[in-house]
């Protein structure tokens, strides 16, 4: 049962909000690409990766060093990572280093710890 003042009593109140509102919002391509991005997000492994790639560029046998993890392991978070467009790689010899693509994503991980801590 809705408490008493909780819920709207019109379908439109303010239709000039509304049609800002919907005129400004993103298509719903956007939405789904976002919610794609975020869902990368929703990993503990990818987002220790990509903590660690916002320090400094490392190879797989580094990262999963660092994480306890496997090297196959690794590599298939890393695929993901690359095919979501967040992290970049660079074939250097035999090994192979990966980095953020850009500034973007640092700020993301650094918002989101900022965020978490409130």
């Amino acid at each position: 049962m809705n408490k008493p003042g909780l819920t709207c009593e019109t379908n439109i109140i303010h239709e000039e909000v509304v049609d800002r509102v919907r005129t400004a919002m993103p298509s719903k391509q956007n939405f789904y690409d976002l919610a794609n991005l975020y869902k990368m997000f929703a990993d503990n492994t990818r987002l220790k990766i990509l903590w660690a790639l916002s320090r400094e560029e490392m190879c797989v046998c580094d990262l999963a060093a660092l994480l306890g993890k496997t090297k196959s392991a690794v590599s298939h978070q890393l695929k993901s990572l690359r095919l979501a467009n967040l992290v970049s790689s660079d074939k250097q010899g035999k090994n192979v280093y990966y980095s953020l693509v850009d500034c973007h994503v640092r700020d993301m991980l650094e918002n989101g710890f900022e965020h978490s801590k409130e």
